[in-house]
């Protein structure tokens, strides 16, 4: 019977997951350990997703927890989904790491995967996300853990270099992109196959394919029209230019680059925005929400409509022994030849009765591995700062970073630093 803990459960995302849980036949026994640090949030998630169970009437026992220890013993799926801090997207540290580059020209999109914002978020959450996996070494030796939590690349290069748990990072990325390449050729996604390969954020599809046949030219023919170019302007540039489309956003795959962000009129030609989070972080649900209640108290029906993450399918493939088919984050053991080993790539995957396999993509093209390698340096030296705890290594991973380095003199990017580790002081104390 599956014992899953849910680590960062007290937002809708814990709702979301439990719910995908449940429409497994698989994972409808066992338990779910809800587990958040605010204790009501923590308690108020756990009491929908009783509701559910009651709703569905299957054995599931559902606890919650403000501290993980409480419930991480004889887990055999860990899902992290956290921010160390404050909110992840608003308050501080959050609105210092897009403020303070910001006033040196660096516009960053959304801060929270590469460039300054994502190499200090490395900083303050991949210490957490260690101890994380070493209480589970204690509690859980044999879990596999499901991270969430950005940025996602740095964090499981961590956790793989400083614990032997196994750790598979998830995204909707690919998903996500693969249906809007199949709206842009007009096609049905069921008729569409792909193959993808890569880095977090930066994978490429490698073939796209509708009815057996190569997509591309599809692709390349839509982006002709002026409507559908408007919907995804930097991933359409950068089709044009290179000859592939990327797994993210055009918003996200700007900040990735030095081509995009470094000029205003850059920014206007290709639709983009500056990003101006809220100073001050306020509550983000509203428990008193009438349909949230209604759902809670068995009023009204909880809707059980899987989502789109990969979690609960990994997890019904391993207890089934059904095949589950998707691109997870893993370390690159040979998967990508041409690029470094140990680092962290995006590959499709197999999740079975044994376990999580990665499947081997060989060499990217040559234009799309350099790309990738331009990120996972920032990476690589992010992760060398958390592990060594050296201030220098993070200030070296941020004059690397692309877009940093497009605006930004060296002597700027130290400064902006040393102003970003006194306002994070309080979090940072591991850094010398």
């Amino acid at each position: 019977m599956p014992n899953i803990v849910i680590i960062g459960a007290g937002s809708g995302f814990g709702r979301v997951l439990s719910a995908d849980i449940l429409a497994h036949e698989a994972l409808r026994r066992g338990g779910i350990s809800l587990v958040d640090i605010n204790a009501e949030s923590a308690r108020n998630v756990a009491e929908w997703v009783k509701a559910l169970v009651r709703q569905l009437g299957v054995p599931v026992e559902v606890r919650w927890a403000t501290e993980r220890r409480e419930v991480l013993a004889g887990a055999d799926y860990v899902v992290v989904a956290i921010a160390v801090g404050g909110r992840a997207y608003a308050g501080s540290p959050y609105y210092d790491e897009v403020m303070i580059p910001a006033e040196y020209g660096v516009e960053q999109s959304v801060a929270d995967t590469l460039g300054v914002g994502g190499v200090f978020r490395t900083l303050r959450t991949a210490p957490e996300m260690i101890r994380i996996c070493r209480d589970m070494e204690e509690l859980c030796p044999k879990a596999l853990m499901l991270n969430y939590t950005n940025p996602m690349a740095m964090l499981c290069w961590a956790m793989n270099a400083a614990s032997r748990i196994r750790v598979v990072g998830l995204c909707h990325s690919v998903q996500g992109t693969s249906e809007q390449l199949a709206r842009y050729i007009a096609k049905p996604y069921a008729e569409t196959r792909f193959w993808v390969g890569g880095i977090n954020h930066m994978a490429w599809f490698l073939r796209f394919e509708w009815n057996g046949e190569d997509a591309y030219p599809l692709l390349r023919k839509a982006a002709e029209d002026p409507e559908i170019r408007a919907k995804d302007p930097v991933r359409f540039e950068i089709l044009r230019q290179l000859g592939w489309f990327v797994t993210e956003s055009s918003t996200h795959m700007s900040e990735y680059v030095p081509w995009f962000r470094k000029r205003r009129e850059l920014w206007e030609a290709f639709g983009l925005k500056e990003r101006r989070p809220a100073k001050e972080a306020t509550a983000r649900w509203d428990w008193a929400d009438p349909k949230f209640l209604a759902e809670v108290r068995g009023e009204r029906a909880i809707e059980l409509r899987a989502s789109r993450e990969y979690a609960s399918g990994i997890m019904n493939g391993i207890e089934t022994g059904v095949p589950f088919r998707f691109n997870g984050n893993v370390a690159n053991d040979g998967l990508i030849s041409n690029l470094p080993p140990g680092c962290v790539v995006e590959v499709p995957c197999f999740a079975d009765r044994e376990g999580v396999h990665p499947c081997a993509v060989g060499a990217l093209p040559t234009e799309l591995a350099a790309l990738n390698y331009s990120n996972v340096v920032v990476q690589d030296l992010a992760v060398q700062a958390v592990l060594e705890g050296s201030r220098e290594k993070a200030i070296h991973a941020c004059m690397l970073d692309p877009l940093t380095a497009a605006v930004c003199s060296l002597a700027e990017v130290r400064e902006m630093c040393g102003r970003l580790f006194e306002a994070e002081k309080h979090l940072l104390g591991h850094m010398r």
